[in-house]
Parts: structure tokens; sequence; C-alpha cells
């Protein structure tokens, strides 16, 4: 979980984002972990199509 709020604070710090309350905090960590998660199956989704296309 460190690491999920570190991410957190990483971006909130970087976009300038003001400093939300922690059940904000928390919510906005967990948002931002399902937007990594959706990104590495996208990711992980076009590989594959990829790989099967140029396999095939």
């Amino acid at each position: 979980m460190r690491l999920l709020e570190a991410l957190a604070s990483a971006f909130i710090n970087t976009f300038g984002i003001t400093q939300p309350s922690e059940q904000t905090r928390q919510r906005a960590s967990w948002f931002i972990l399902g937007l990594l998660v959706v990104a590495l199956l996208i990711v992980a989704g076009i590989a594959v199509v990829l790989y099967r296309t140029m396999h095939t």
C-alpha cells in the first residue's frame, strides 16, 4: 500500500494538484492503480494481437 500511496503522492505533486485529505488521497491512489492496470492490460492485449498476427 505504501508504493501505491507514493505513486499517488508523486502524481499529485508532479501535476501541482492541491493536497487532498487523507480519504481523498486514498481514493486517488486506488483510481491511479486502476488506470495503471487498464493501461497494462491494453498494452498486453496489443502485444498478443501483434504476436498472433505475425505468427499465423
